[in-house]
């Protein structure tokens, strides 16, 4: 596993596409400070800019490096939550401009998968993970599903947990920071 982590994080460093097992599904990352690398994976997944896309971090100290004013709700949600979560937070700080949704938000999830904790602790920073697909095409339940496209279209594939089908993807939900919750997908 560490020369997978290596290798990969030397592709993020280089402003690469990695496809990369996640908690949830197969994924395509970049460095989500790397605004040409996030413009890579629009181009790849044929998206258009205007929908944001997710980003994970290791750690809540990870995390308060990108969003301004974390709700008090999103640690609670956080500690509790059973399934992957995603959580949209107002105002976020210190990544892509074209990362952020048009509202000024961004979705982050804190993963709970060692490849991933490690791959994110390594890399010391912020990693976009959106599935692995076109947009308007399913997301791949496995490796095996994912379209020639976006294996010759990223930098680096991550040569574990290929044989393991994929969860399904994380639930979202926006925080606001006037207090407002609201359930985006379940």
């Amino acid at each position: 596993m560490q020369n997978e982590i290596n290798n990969a994080t030397t592709i993020l460093k280089q402003g690469g596409l990695i496809l990369y097992p996640t908690d949830t599904v197969w994924g395509i990352g970049c460095d989500a400070l790397n605004a040409e690398a996030v413009s890579k994976i629009f181009k790849l997944k044929q998206r258009s800019d205007s929908k944001a896309l997710i980003c994970l971090v290791a750690d809540d100290r990870m995390l308060k490096k990108y969003v301004k004013e974390i709700p008090e709700a999103a640690y609670s949600i956080i500690d509790v939550s059973e399934e992957p979560i995603t959580i949209i937070y107002d105002n976020p700080q210190n990544l892509a401009s074209n990362l952020m949704a048009e509202d000024n938000t961004i979705a982050i999830r804190i993963p709970n998968d060692d490849f991933c904790l490690q791959l994110l602790r390594k890399f010391n920073g912020a990693i976009v993970s959106t599935s692995a697909n076109i947009s308007s095409y399913p997301t791949p339940n496995s490796f095996k599903e994912i379209t020639q496209d976006i294996l010759k279209g990223v930098d680096y594939v991550v040569n574990l947990h290929r044989e393991k089908p994929c969860n399904k993807p994380s639930s979202i939900i926006k925080l606001s920071n006037d207090g407002v919750v609201q359930v985006i997908r379940k």
